[in-house]
């Protein structure tokens, strides 16, 4: 697989992780700097490295299946191994500036 290849297949990787949201959370998981690492191997697998903005939230089962399912969605994409970890802690900093216009903290 081309760099050229991976690229554009992280911009579709990166379009659907943008339709996961949190339920609690009017942001998508993307913008919200949740998302941590996105590896794109050469046998088209993905190693995705994702946080939650707290470490007990309710819905993370969910927002996993979500994200691996979506992820595995994308044409071109074998199967997708979402790890979920918690270093480097997720902060406010972590946000797009969109997110944070959206939730009211800019």
């Amino acid at each position: 697989m081309t760099q050229q290849e991976k690229s554009t297949l992280e911009e579709r990787i990166v379009d659907v992780l943008k339709t996961v949201y949190d339920p609690e959370i009017p942001v998508n998981i993307f913008d919200l700097g949740m998302i941590y690492k996105i590896d794109i191997r050469d046998d088209a697998t993905v190693e995705l490295d994702m946080t939650f903005t707290a470490p007990n939230c309710p819905a993370a089962d969910f927002i996993l299946e979500d994200v691996r399912t979506k992820v595995e969605s994308v044409d071109g994409i074998r199967a997708a191994n979402v790890n979920l970890v918690f270093e480097p802690a997720w902060d406010q900093s972590m946000m797009t500036e969109e997110a944070r216009v959206e939730l009211g903290f800019d």
